[in-house]
């Protein structure tokens, strides 16, 4: 149980971390929520409680092409930010993310990768 709450403590500190960086400046916050640090930190965790290589190195190959179909919400969210609002603005981007997923899954489905 105390590596469960150590788990959490240290994940949820760098979440905060980030956000009382990016009030400060936006450069840096972004930069540091840009890094892949809570995907590295969950392959540590994983590594910690000894899963496979295999495991691990699936969780790094999965999550460079779940990563790809989220950079348009990055340009089309400040876009759309000042014209409809916050909650607008996410919900539309988050439709456009679950459509750019589904579109990349079906090309990558033609080379043989899936997935879905």
């Amino acid at each position: 149980m105390a590596w469960l709450i150590t788990k959490y403590a240290i994940t949820a500190a760098l979440v905060v971390l980030i956000s009382e960086v990016a009030k400060r400046s936006d450069k840096l916050g972004a930069l540091i929520a840009a890094l892949p640090t809570v995907t590295v930190l969950a392959m540590i965790w994983m590594y910690l409680e000894h899963q496979s290589g295999d495991k691990i190195a699936n969780h790094a190959w999965y999550t460079f092409w779940y990563v790809l179909p989220t950079l348009p919400m990055f340009l089309v969210f400040p876009f759309l930010l000042p014209r409809f609002g916050f909650w607008w603005s996410l919900a539309a981007s988050a439709v456009l993310t679950m459509i750019c997923f589904v579109s990349l899954a079906l090309v990558l489905k033609r080379f043989g990768i899936a997935l879905m």
